[in-house]
């Protein structure tokens, strides 16, 4: 899947691209859209987001004070919904909106800019996180996941790893995503 970041430059302190440019990804490819809205006030914006083709729609539980009727707005749209919470917020700030989400995505990194390095306490918050929400849910980590982590990610109970600056400074994509589903493959074998 293509896992694409919206910033509005209002919820994190950068700007990314908006709803033509996902439509545009949308008609080159048949993948699914992971799409991320770092942005304030995701409700003005989850329908045309899902007219433009994202397939997941996560938001920022920092972002709205009850994530549970844009959640069911978003699961009504046919999209699966997601909620996403940076470094410094609890894992239980998910708890009034977990029954409702496909997906939790937790920041390793502060949101808004690539080539941060990994928080290491991101791999205890998918622990307690995979915990909490048991087998069903997929939990997806974002920021600073490359070679050295994804494996660490694996294992605290990510399902999906994002990876943007450690992708893109390779020569060749291919060969990076084979090696860092190995290795995230051999130590989610090993969770515990």
């Amino acid at each position: 899947m293509l896992h694409l970041d919206i910033m509005d430059g209002h919820f994190v302190p950068n700007l990314s691209f908006g709803i033509p440019v996902v439509e545009a990804v949308r008609r080159s490819t048949s993948l699914p859209l992971d799409v991320h809205l770092m942005i304030s006030e995701p409700g003005r914006y989850v329908r045309a987001f899902r007219t433009a083709g994202a397939d997941m729609l996560t938001i920022h539980v920092e972002a709205v004070a009850d994530p549970r009727p844009l959640l069911e707005e978003i699961r009504g749209l046919g999209a699966c919904p997601g909620l996403s919470l940076n470094p410094p917020t609890p894992v239980d700030s998910l708890r009034p909106g977990l029954d409702l989400c496909d997906l939790v995505l937790v920041m390793s990194v502060m949101p808004g800019f690539g080539g941060q390095s990994f928080d290491p306490a991101a791999p205890e918050k998918l622990r307690r996180l995979r915990a909490m929400a048991g087998a069903d849910l997929l939990i997806s980590v974002d920021g600073g996941v490359n070679r050295e982590t994804a494996g660490i990610c694996a294992q605290a109970g990510a399902d999906m790893l994002v990876a943007g600056s450690a992708l893109f400074s390779e020569n060749d994509y291919g060969r990076f995503i084979a090696e860092v589903t190995d290795l995230a493959k051999k130590r989610k074998a090993t969770r515990v």
